[in-house]
């Protein structure tokens, strides 16, 4: 038997098919009016969360079309414009944090400084109490703080470890369920 590979899902076709799929091979297309709605690159960061949502935090190796496509339309369904604005008692249910200017103000080649700043920033949008937050940016941040004009194997690394230093911080500040996270 072969093994499948570590970033992959084996999607299982309505005709019985499986196909091997990497997170990087998503391919998501909108229909009618939810084209508007939303812009392709935060469907395809959403895509990657739902991949990753299947693959690590419910560990599975094998998913229908059928699922994915129902967790992906909650994730969307849950962030409609609709919801994107401000609140009732005031406070913004959207926090937003541009990680490209955060680490252009840490300077090229200077995770040292990048990640304990991104923690403090972290807490202080925390402190708002947002339902959302959103960190977008992160190519140029990572291009940044690499010192890289292409995208390289390196700077896929530091992306993994920016996402993952995100999700390990949130878990430990704030409750579980109260918030949702996108980083694009």
């Amino acid at each position: 038997m072969i093994a499948l590979a570590s970033d992959c899902l084996v999607f299982r076709l309505a005709s019985g098919e499986s196909v091997a799929v990497s997170a990087e091979m998503l391919s998501v297309e909108l229909m009618g009016s939810t084209i508007e709605l939303f812009d392709p690159e935060f469907v395809r960061h959403a895509a990657h969360a739902v991949f990753h949502y299947f693959q690590q935090d419910q560990g599975r190796e094998t998913v229908t079309v059928g699922e994915f496509t129902e967790a992906l339309e909650k994730v969307l369904r849950g962030l409609k414009p609709s919801n994107l604005k401000v609140g009732a008692v005031g406070s913004p249910t959207v926090s937003e944090l541009d990680l490209a200017r955060l680490a252009r103000e840490s300077g090229e080649g200077c995770e040292l400084f990048f990640f304990p700043r991104l923690r403090d920033e972290l807490r202080q949008h925390l402190g708002r109490s947002p339902r959302m937050l959103r960190f977008h940016g992160l190519r140029g941040c990572v291009k940044e703080l690499v010192g890289a004009r292409r995208w390289t194997l390196r700077c896929q690394a530091l992306e993994e470890r920016i996402v993952e230093f995100l999700r390990e911080c949130l878990g430990a500040e704030s409750k579980k369920g109260e918030l949702a996270l996108v980083v694009e």
